[in-house]
């Protein structure tokens, strides 16, 4: 098989799993899961939770946000570096003008990277709750046609990579 089957092959079934443009309550979940995994969102909560939480929940929020922006600039290498454009479509107008490139994609190694972040350093009822939600944003990329499959597992795969790196290396520096 081909590379070129391969990314057609990845492109129909992305395409199957799309639901943008069909109006309803399902489209309605996968915009929300979709956006719920932006960058600014995720900063400006844990520099809230930084600013507001105790001792336990600071060290996570700068733990959090120092990974975010890690990762961010490694996908964000990657992306300049592949630059393989989006899905055609209307939906996510904001990141197809900002990022027109898609793999891998930096919603689903966000949102694997926290969950796994989150459960290493616990309490363990947030890193399963964000563990089970990190996966749900890449899917909704997908659906919402921002993304192909195959985006998103590149993107689970450096989410992982890094959450795990970190999880390894962050023993010493406490």
């Amino acid at each position: 098989m081909k590379f070129e089957d391969l990314l057609r092959l990845d492109a129909d079934l992305s395409n199957r799993l799309r639901v943008a443009e069909k109006p309803g309550p399902l489209r309605t979940l996968a915009a929300f899961l979709g956006h719920s995994g932006d960058s600014w969102f995720w900063l400006l909560g844990l520099l809230l939770l930084g600013a507001a939480g105790g001792p336990f929940w600071k060290f996570r929020a700068a733990v959090l946000a120092v990974a975010i922006l890690v990762t961010a600039l490694v996908v964000m290498a990657l992306k300049f570096s592949i630059r393989r454009r989006r899905p055609e479509g209307e939906w996510g107008q904001i990141y197809r003008k900002t990022d027109p490139h898609s793999f891998p994609s930096g919603h689903a190694a966000r949102g694997l990277l926290i969950g796994v972040v989150a459960l290493g350093l616990g309490p363990a009822w947030f890193g399963v709750s964000l563990l089970v939600w990190g996966p749900l944003v890449g899917v909704a990329r997908i659906a919402m046609g921002l993304h192909y499959v195959s985006d998103i597992l590149g993107g689970w795969v450096i989410g992982l990579g890094m959450g795990l790196l970190l999880l390894a290396f962050l023993p010493n520096f406490l």
